[in-house]
């Protein structure tokens, strides 16, 4: 099976590389200097030349708060939706399945209740507003695909939550943490697993909801992360931190679709322990 990863070098394309490389599976995960997904015909003569029967789209622009502003603004725009959608048509023009990664972002997150998958979007910052126009464009162009949502993502291979706390607790001995945002921590290889799960298994196309099991608010995730570090965690409002994109304060994905499929999701809790361990190695 030809095999194209974009965004590979992101955190969770290198997470998704060292899974397939663990099962032996060849693929291609060119540079964004090889492959530019913002310049139309760049993207359609690649797949022509290579004819990939699975994209995994990782390619992103994730600095949230930079995207509410010029230059991030145009950025988001050119790489999220535009970019998306030369390889949306792209993948369509050669028969492949897509997988895209999106986010809860897509939500307004102002309901308690959780998001199921037919749930409708509505973003409150531009990155969820790109994210779900990326959506729209795989929606409208290509027949084969899943997406596949996801919220507070962690890994090994790039900037995130973790790290940040981590990295704190070294040079400081009271940190404070929004207690008033809940949702559903992601570890890259529970996403990276399910994506090659989807495709492997040949689930029904469409959207899916995948973060780990459990929900908690990033106050009691910092104090997870920190629980054998010495520094105090205290917790603070939204109000008191505040940022120029709008979080969701409730962004719980349902994750009833995915389970269905027999695919096992663990916690949050046993992903941060394992992930832990294995930056510790």
């Amino acid at each position: 099976m030809r095999i194209l990863i974009t965004g590979a070098n992101g955190q969770l394309g290198t997470e998704l590389r060292h899974l397939l490389d663990g099962c032996e599976t060849a693929y291609r995960a060119p540079s964004s200097s090889e492959l530019d997904i913002t310049d139309q015909a760049t993207v359609t003569a690649y797949f022509t030349d290579f004819q990939p029967q699975v994209v995994y789209h990782c390619a992103a622009y994730t600095a949230v708060d930079a995207a509410e502003e010029a230059p991030g603004k145009a950025i988001n725009q050119r790489v999220n939706v535009d970019g998306t959608a030369n390889v949306a048509a792209a993948a369509e023009h050669v028969g492949a399945t897509l997988v895209y990664i999106s986010t809860d972002y897509v939500f307004a997150g102002d309901q308690t209740a959780e998001y199921t998958v037919d749930a409708q979007p509505a973003p409150r910052n531009e990155y969820g507003r790109a994210k779900y126009e990326g959506e729209q464009a795989i929606q409208r162009l290509v027949t084969k695909y899943y997406i596949i949502r996801t919220s507070w993502v962690f890994g090994e291979y790039g900037k995130n939550f973790v790290y940040t706390m981590l990295n704190l607790a070294k040079t400081h001995d009271q940190l404070t943490v929004v207690d008033d945002q809940f949702g559903r921590p992601s570890w890259t290889r529970t996403l990276a697993e399910f994506m090659t799960f989807a495709v492997d298994h040949q689930l029904a196309y469409g959207i899916y909801h995948l973060s780990n099991q459990n929900s908690c608010n990033w106050y009691e995730f910092a104090q997870a992360i920190l629980k054998h570090q010495q520094v105090t965690v205290s917790p603070v409002t939204s109000a008191e931190y505040p940022q120029k994109a709008w979080r969701p304060r409730h962004s719980l994905l349902d994750l009833s679709k995915t389970e269905a499929t027999g695919f096992k999701i663990p916690t949050w809790q046993e992903a941060l322990a394992a992930f832990i361990q294995d930056i510790n190695a």
